[in-house]
C-alpha cells in the first residue's frame, strides 16, 4: 500500500510542481532522507490525489493558507509556481492573496504580494510567461 501511495503521490507531485518542486525535495532529503517520502505520500499521494477539487483549486487554497499563515515564503513561492503551472492566471493568484488581506491582515497579504511579484518576474525572465 505504501508503494502505491508513493507512486500516486510522485505522479501528482510532478504534475503540480515539476522540476522546481523536485529540487526542494532533494535539498531537504540531504538533511532528512525520509522527508521526501513523507512529502510525496501524504500531501500528494493522499490529499492532492483525492476527488472533489481540481488541482487549480487546491493550489489557490494552498496560496490562501500560506498567505494567512505568514512566514512561509519559500512554500508560498512553490505554490504560486505550481498554480501558474496548472493554468491559474496571475490575476487569480493576486486576487486570492488580496482576499487574504481581509482575513489575515494587510502585512501578510503585502508580503505574499511581494513573493508573487518576484515569482512573476522570474517566470517572465526565464520565458515561462
Amino acid at each position: 500500500m505504501t508503494d502505491d501511495r508513493y507512486e500516486r503521490g510522485l505522479e501528482k507531485f510532478r504534475e503540480v510542481d515539476g522540476k522546481g518542486g523536485q529540487k526542494a525535495v532533494d535539498d531537504l532529503e540531504e538533511l532528512v532522507p525520509e522527508i521526501g517520502r513523507y512529502l510525496i505520500e501524504y500531501p500528494f499521494g493522499d490529499i492532492y490525489s483525492r476527488p472533489g477539487l481540481d488541482l487549480r483549486t487546491r493550489e489557490l487554497s494552498a496560496i490562501s493558507a500560506l498567505t494567512a499563515m505568514g512566514d512561509c515564503e519559500p512554500q508560498l513561492r512553490v505554490h504560486i509556481h505550481a498554480a501558474l503551472n496548472l493554468g491559474c492566471s496571475r490575476q487569480e493568484v493576486v486576487e486570492v492573496i488580496l482576499q487574504m488581506s481581509v482575513y489575515a491582515g494587510f502585512p501578510k497579504s503585502i508580503n505574499a504580494m511581494y513573493a508573487a511579484k518576484d515569482v512573476f518576474e522570474k517566470r517572465s525572465s526565464s520565458g515561462k510567461e
